[in-house]
């Protein structure tokens, strides 16, 4: 079992950054794939980063390369989303998955995971 908090969101300006925190708790941390997705109102929930249980691997969606990092601790059990020069289409609920496991892919859908937080909002205005 993995339990997932989520932290750091808010309202920021555009151009602005927020960093992201996930704070997981359980056995299997360090050995799961992590992902972050989110939904804006009236849309689904899409998939954003993963990253790979060393943190040697990273993929990300099209539209914020270059924007957003994601990274973990695995000592502290922590997942971070670095995101920079947000843009209002940013504006969304994020959230924290963990796989459970890591079979060295990106995991990109949301039936890949199995463990999900109860999301942290972020709003960007233009």
């Amino acid at each position: 079992q993995v339990q997932l908090v989520e932290s750091g969101g808010g309202l920021v300006q555009a151009g602005g950054s927020l960093r992201l925190s996930c704070a997981a708790s359980g056995r299997t941390f360090s050995s799961s794939a992590m992902g972050w997705f989110r939904q804006a109102p009236g849309k689904e929930r899409e998939f954003v980063a993963t990253i790979s249980w060393s943190g040697k691997s990273t993929f990300y969606i099209n539209s914020v390369k270059g924007r957003f990092t994601i990274s973990r601790d695995n000592a502290k059990n922590l997942v971070f989303l670095q995101m920079n020069s947000l843009k209002p289409e940013d504006t969304a609920v994020y959230y924290c998955a963990a796989k459970g496991s890591d079979y060295g892919r990106p995991y990109t859908k949301d039936y890949d995971y199995n463990y999900w937080g109860q999301g942290t909002q972020v709003t960007v205005s233009s």
